[in-house]
């Protein structure tokens, strides 16, 4: 928009608020209407598109705090546009009538102000502090507004990563490609997966809130995975090999030591979660389990094995610390 186009638009008008409108109520309106004229909502329909171009101008102007001063202050100055003439006497309502005496110009003296270099944005560049061309336009295409949206993912997903389609705050569903190795409650940024500029610039961005659902079995601690594994009491004190699920693999042996207590972590390397930031490791923890039901020969067994047993009490250690 060429400077001199301010005179004749009335900003204000177009968007349909006062002059003394808040910054915040300004967005208000400039959204209710873009969201009205979008050329998306009115496939085809010139007139619309028209208007929504004449909105995005006004709205680039008064949303920018200097522009809507510079703006105020010129149509402050006189209604109409401004005319350029070329000399002699006696002619009156020309450009130098509108700004009086700010030149410096005798009251018979004319100028001509050319639209090439050195022409009328030069001259407003010294009356506002504006650098050449500081009037021309809104200062380029405006980028499309972020939008936030969330989406909830399956463990499995969230580990090995899948495309998934999202339906932001605002706009239409769109289709993501998640990377591997997500944890919940993680925010990604989507760049250029926002809403679309109004006027030609880039398209906004997109935040991403992830929620991964719990596993049944495993639970994940930074890139490594954690999954009680539990043993009986006799491969517990006599040592065994076992089984270790893995996620989505076939199970591991691992091997027990002979005394392993409850609590005890065995690692398997490799075995966790993979990322761009590396790959964890499987962390199995010993649980010991105790039978709940023992038949009548299975406790004389037990009866006499603490019999064979050397009076000992494993709680000596712990009471003896608790006096000090």
């Amino acid at each position: 928009m060429a400077s001199q186009d301010w005179f004749d638009k009335d900003f204000y008008a177009v968007l349909g608020v006062s002059k003394d409108i808040s910054e915040a109520d300004l967005k208000k309106a400039y959204r209710k209407l873009a969201r009205k004229y979008h050329p998306d909502s009115n496939p085809g329909d010139a007139k619309a598109e028209a208007k929504f171009k004449e909105i995005s101008e006004a709205h680039s102007v008064l949303a920018d705090p200097e522009q809507r001063k510079e703006y105020d202050q010129m149509r402050a100055m006189g209604p109409g546009r401004p005319r350029f003439t070329s000399g002699g006497q006696g002619q009156s309502g020309g450009f130098e009538d509108v700004f009086g005496g700010m030149f410096n110009q005798g009251g018979n003296q004319r100028t001509t102000f050319s639209p090439a270099g050195g022409g009328f944005d030069d001259i407003f560049s010294g009356l506002f502090g504006q650098s050449s061309g500081g009037f021309r336009g809104a200062g380029g295409p405006t980028k499309g507004r972020d939008l936030t949206a969330t989406t909830t993912l399956d463990f499995l997903t969230a580990i090995h990563g899948d495309t998934v389609k999202l339906q932001p705050s605002e706009g239409k569903p769109i289709s993501v490609k998640i990377p591997a190795g997500v944890s919940d409650g993680q925010k990604i940024r989507l760049k250029g997966k926002g809403e679309p500029s109004p006027d030609g610039g880039a398209p906004g961005d997109l935040t991403l809130t992830v929620t991964v659902r719990k596993h049944p079995v495993f639970e994940r601690d930074g890139l490594n995975l954690r999954v009680d594994v539990p043993i009986t009491f006799t491969e517990a004190t006599l040592g065994a090999t076992i089984e270790v699920p893995t996620l989505g693999g076939e199970p591991v042996k691992l091997k027990v030591a002979a005394g392993t207590p409850s609590g005890r972590v065995l690692r398997v390397k490799g075995r966790g979660v993979t990322s761009p930031k590396g790959t964890g490791d499987l962390l199995a923890t010993i649980q010991v389990a105790v039978p709940a039901h023992l038949s009548g020969e299975a406790r004389e067994a037990l009866e006499r094995f603490a019999e064979l047993q050397p009076d000992e009490n494993p709680r000596a250690e712990l009471l003896a610390k608790s006096k000090g």
